[in-house]
Parts: C-alpha cells; sequence; structure tokens
C-alpha cells in the first residue's frame, strides 16, 4: 500500500509539474518598418570671389566677405577696395533633402589660395547664413550662402589668386 500511495504521489507531482510548465510559455510577435528618407546633398552654384583688392606696400590687411556678397575691409588698413570691383561673390549652395528637417553645417576653419607661383594668401573666418544649422523648406530645398575673411600680406604680388582643392561646405541631418 505504501508502494500504492508514493506511485500516486509521485503521479501527481508529475501532472502539476507539466501542466504549470504549459503555461510557463508564450509568443507574441511584433513588424518590423524603415522609413527611408530622402538622402541630404549640397550643390556649389556661386564660387566664392573677393573682387579686386588693392594693398599697401607697407602694411597688411583684410577683405571681408560676407554671406549676402557684401565687402568691407579689416586689419590694419592695408587693403583697399577699388571702385572697379571686379566679380564680387559670396559662395552659394543649395541643399536639398527631406522636407522640414533640419541639417547641421559645417565650415572649413582656413584654405590656402595661391597666384600659381610661390604667392599664397589665407582665407578663414567663414561665415554662413544659415548659421550652423538651416531647415529645409516644404519642397525640400535651401540655399546657403557662405562668406570668409581674405588676409592680406603687405605688398602681397598681383595676380588672379584661386585654390585647386576648393573650400569644402559639409551638411548632415539633425
Amino acid at each position: 500500500m505504501k508502494n500504492f500511495f508514493k506511485s500516486i504521489a509521485i503521479a501527481a507531482v508529475a501532472t502539476f509539474g507539466f501542466a504549470t510548465a504549459s503555461h510557463a510559455q508564450a509568443t507574441a510577435t511584433a513588424s518590423a518598418s524603415a522609413n527611408i528618407i530622402t538622402p541630404i546633398s549640397i550643390v556649389k552654384t556661386v564660387d566664392m570671389n573677393f573682387g579686386n583688392v588693392a594693398v599697401s606696400a607697407t602694411i597688411a590687411g583684410t577683405a571681408v566677405l560676407d554671406p549676402a556678397g557684401t565687402r568691407t575691409t579689416g586689419g590694419a588698413g592695408g587693403v583697399t577696395l577699388p571702385a572697379t570691383t571686379g566679380t564680387v561673390s559670396a559662395a552659394s549652395f543649395t541643399v536639398s533633402g527631406q522636407a522640414s528637417y533640419t541639417y547641421a553645417i559645417t565650415l572649413p576653419t582656413s584654405c590656402t589660395i595661391s597666384d600659381g607661383a610661390s604667392h599664397n594668401m589665407t582665407v578663414d573666418n567663414f561665415t554662413s547664413v544659415p548659421s550652423a544649422t538651416g531647415t529645409l523648406s516644404a519642397s525640400g530645398t535651401e540655399t546657403l550662402n557662405v562668406g570668409a575673411t581674405l588676409n592680406v600680406a603687405a605688398a602681397q604680388a598681383s595676380g588672379l589668386y584661386t585654390n585647386a582643392t576648393g573650400v569644402p561646405v559639409t551638411v548632415n541631418y539633425n
């Protein structure tokens, strides 16, 4: 009889043990999705040009080109802007991407322009409109204008100064 009760007890434990184990697992599913947005892009539409700049034989100076394309002088007064301006233009870019998204703007620290011989000038203090962050329109575009400061040495050699590598402007979605 002892064995009979022992067998019933073992059968009961096994039955309840399996019953509990069968209710310990449940399954649910989730869907996976992604929304691919329009990639951000930037295209140069106008090159930066400081125009005609006159220099002093003894004093260095600067020509400042703002993002609107207006020039002023700075530094120690060694630069003047002649009445015959030449071509003056801030750099201009079209930024395109997902409508109404914001983006960060990264401007270069400086670049060097050269007359193709051994004469160089530094361009630095880049500024932009919009500044630091832009917002794409409802159609997914925005114009980005960039200005900078041209550093001119005393008695800077005359000639056309350019740079082969360009002025890199980077945009990234926020």
